[in-house]
Formats: C-alpha cells, sequence, structure tokens
C-alpha cells in the first residue's frame, strides 16, 4: 500500500506564520518575552520575530538576489515589513540558515523599524496581524477534494494502467493490467501539525494494490492533483486511462517522490505457503 501526503493552504505567502516581541531593556525585573523590549534611540524600535515555513518552494530562508527567480522566506519578510512604510532602510537578521526546500517549525529574526510622523511602535499583536496580512497567500487554487474523489473513483478496479506508467527497460516483460483496490483522500494528520500555527491541512492519498507499475502511483497522484488544482477535468483522467498509452501522461504532471510512502506490505495466507514443483504440475 502506498500513500501520498498533500498539502492544501500552506503559504508563506505558502506557510509563515510570526509570533513577534519587542525587544525592551528593563532592569533587575524578571518578565516574560512578550513583555520584553528595547525602546532604542531616535524612535526605533527593534523586533524579534519568529516564524515557521514549508520550505518546498524557496531558495531557503536567506534572501535571494534579484535576478533569481526562486526567491528566498526573507525576501518575502522584508516585502512584509516595507509594505508598513517605515522611515528606516528594512533588513533583517535571520537566527538560523535553513537551505532549499528544507522546512523550519521555529525560526527567528530582528529588525528594527521607525514610523513615520514620530507614530508610537506598534503593540506586538498589531503588527503580527499586519504582517501576516502582507504573508498572506498567493493567489493559488484551493483542492477541489470534490473533484478529485470522482476521478479517483474512475481508476479503482482492473484496467490498463500503460498511461499512468514509465517507460524502462522492464516495460516490456511487464502486464500493465492491474487490479487498484483502493484509491483513498482523506484528512491526515501529519507529525508536524501541532507545532503549526494556524489551520493547515494536510491530505493523504492512499492506492492499494497487489503491484504496481513504474511511477504508476507517482502519475496518479500528479493527475489527481491536476484534478483537484482544475488543471484537468474529471473526464480528462477517463481519457487519460482510455488512451493506454505512456506518451499520452502530461509532461511535468508526476508528482515529486518526496510525499510518497509506503505504508505496508500485506500477505495473503496463501501467498506464504511453499511452492513446490508438484504444485506447479497440479
Amino acid at each position: 500500500m502506498s500513500c501520498f501526503v498533500l498539502f492544501s493552504g500552506i503559504n508563506l505567502k505558502l506557510g509563515l506564520r510570526l509570533a513577534v516581541w519587542k525587544i525592551k531593556r528593563q532592569q533587575n525585573r524578571s518578565l516574560s518575552l512578550k513583555q520584553w523590549s528595547m525602546i532604542m534611540h531616535n524612535g526605533r524600535v527593534r523586533y524579534l520575530i519568529f516564524f515557521q515555513y514549508l520550505g518546498t518552494k524557496y531558495s531557503g530562508v536567506m534572501k535571494a538576489p534579484p535576478h533569481q527567480a526562486v526567491k528566498g522566506v526573507q525576501n518575502y519578510l522584508e516585502d512584509a515589513v516595507r509594505s508598513l512604510r517605515p522611515v528606516n532602510e528594512v533588513s533583517l537578521s535571520i537566527s538560523s540558515r535553513t537551505d532549499t526546500g528544507v522546512h523550519a517549525l521555529g525560526n527567528s529574526a530582528h529588525f528594527d523599524l521607525q514610523r513615520q510622523n514620530g507614530k508610537p511602535p506598534f503593540a506586538e499583536e498589531v503588527l503580527v496581524d499586519a504582517l501576516n496580512f502582507h504573508l498572506r497567500p498567493e493567489p493559488i487554487r484551493d483542492l477541489d477534494v470534490g473533484a478529485m474523489r470522482d476521478a479517483a473513483s474512475l481508476l479503482v478496479g482492473t484496467h490498463n494502467f500503460s498511461s499512468f506508467r514509465a517507460l524502462n527497460s522492464e516495460t516490456p516483460f511487464k502486464d500493465p493490467v492491474k487490479t487498484l483496490e483502493k484509491v483513498g483522500l482523506e484528512l491526515g494528520d501529519a507529525f508536524v501539525h501541532k507545532h503549526f500555527h494556524r489551520d493547515i491541512q494536510f491530505w493523504e492519498l492512499t492506492f492499494k494494490s497487489r503491484s504496481f507499475l513504474y511511477k504508476q502511483v507517482r502519475r496518479m497522484t500528479g493527475a489527481l492533483v491536476a484534478v483537484g488544482q482544475g488543471q484537468m477535468s474529471v473526464s480528462g483522467v477517463k481519457e487519460l486511462l482510455e488512451a493506454q498509452d505512456s506518451q499520452a501522461y502530461p509532461h511535468n504532471l508526476t508528482s515529486p517522490p518526496e510525499g510518497l510512502f509506503l505504508t505496508r506490505v500485506e500477505y495473503h495466507r496463501s501467498d506464504l505457503q511453499l511452492y513446490t514443483q508438484e504444485d506447479s504440475q497440479s
């Protein structure tokens, strides 16, 4: 049995969440972090922010240069701070570097901010709301789960899955007819779920079959996600299945391997019996 974990409604623009504290110097006084702050000279305030993100679509946490197409988390954070129109130049100091594709449940950074016209510093809660507003999700479609389930039902049963296999040296020797016992799409409970401070949905696609063709699960997943995102119709999945042609599968639609789990291997009692020459002749 194989399972793919999908993410829905996650963005930093894709998945960023902030907690903010002003850093204020207090002598001989024990305070919680939320009360801890330091008012700097000439009206500037230094803020310490804690944020989390799913790093799949970012070049890492550090700022990427302007000519680079894929940006870092820092680019989006600094753009959000600039949207508040501070007097000073915006520059974040990131506490911990993460590489391309790496996620973070609790990174941090600090920056200075001075408001225009002598306005008082932002309260922590106000700054959190303001920055998260400017970091709101990019305009992408949410998954159409109903359409995905309709398309998944077309794959259940015994079919020629040639369109959903990638070609390799074993292709001529593998029967493309497979029986797919189950295709499930349900809300999952990923281990990181409890660490996120916003409602992030983790969807699990589960496929059950006695065996799969080369890249069959990844190709089926890619097609179903495309349906959920409105890039392919339910009837398009039916046409693809009926084409029985590996070359008919759309280019760059195969899901990446990172979210794929082999969840378990099941045996029937007959599978565990010793196979002898007498069995083959009977």
